[in-house]
């Protein structure tokens, strides 16, 4: 049997060449447009944001449910010896609890852990893991280099609108429902508590995308960056602008370069775009 099985959820926003390199099994979540549902990942990031903007109505979010991560760890379970399953913040989302609630039956063979953070950000955890698992690293240990890796990863993004993070109840410790109004572009961190905070505001998305860069210099002080990756929803020219000025800043390449994905995109909208760090 293989040692140690990896799995995720979709709203990881992990590319098809990351999870096939990481050997990463990914539970999906899922999006509502009235009667239509689908799988994330059913419809490509292209179609979703098109659909999105053109509804009147936001369209609604599920998380798996237990019965589903239930069947998977099963099934992983015939091949690997354990599972160590990433999830989206507690604090966000429930899929982290209905992985709690599958995990019961199979007690020590499913090891949990709640990123705190989103998108990309999980995603540099669960390359972290797939790292050690591949250099042959005990679970226990690895499970407490994810402890400090999460600890090492920052998370923000900025937002060309404040109005799906309202409309879907995830506005968190974001304050300011008056920007939308009055076209402010907040810079949002996911901070320790799995949260969103305001970090910063920008009049401008140029000038919103330049205060990112400046709070990862204010964050890095003292710290080495290693990892970074960069998200984008519906806004590839923004996405780009952002990973060289990153890249630039820093003097590392970003890993992964990719889209914000559907469930995700319901509450942040089309127009946003952030990175994820991972300092050493």
């Amino acid at each position: 049997m293989k040692r140690i099985a990896l799995v995720t959820d979709s709203t990881a926003d992990l590319t098809e060449e990351v999870k096939k390199d990481c050997d990463v099994h990914v539970i999906p979540l899922k999006v509502r447009f009235g009667e239509q549902e689908y799988t994330d990942g059913e419809l490509s990031s292209e179609d979703f944001y098109r659909r999105l903007m053109e509804e009147n109505v936001l369209p609604k979010t599920s998380q798996p449910t237990p019965e589903e991560f239930e069947r998977l760890y099963s099934e992983l379970l015939e091949e690997y010896q354990e599972v160590i399953s990433v999830h989206i913040s507690s604090a966000l989302s429930g899929t982290f609890n209905a992985a709690h609630l599958a995990k019961e039956k199979f007690k020590e063979k499913i090891h949990l852990v709640d990123s705190k953070t989103i998108s990309l950000g999980a995603g540099l955890m669960l390359m972290e893991a797939a790292r050690n698992i591949k250099a042959g690293h005990e679970t226990e240990w690895i499970l407490e280099s994810l402890k400090k890796a999460r600890l090492n990863i920052e998370t923000l993004f900025t937002l060309n609108t404040l109005e799906y993070l309202q409309k879907g109840g995830r506005i968190g410790k974001v304050q300011g429902f008056m920007g939308a109004l009055l076209n402010i572009k907040p810079i949002i961190r996911v901070g320790d508590d799995g949260v969103y905070h305001t970090y910063g505001k920008a009049h401008s998305q140029k000038k919103a995308l330049d205060n990112v860069v400046q709070a990862y210099k204010d964050l890095a002080k003292g710290r080495k960056p290693i990892h970074l990756v960069v998200v984008h929803g519906a806004a590839k020219k923004a996405g780009v602008y952002l990973k060289e000025a990153l890249e630039y800043a820093f003097q590392i390449p970003t890993t992964v370069f990719t889209q914000v994905g559907p469930v995700i995109g319901v509450h942040t909208g089309p127009g946003t775009v952030g990175a994820a760090i991972q300092f050493e």
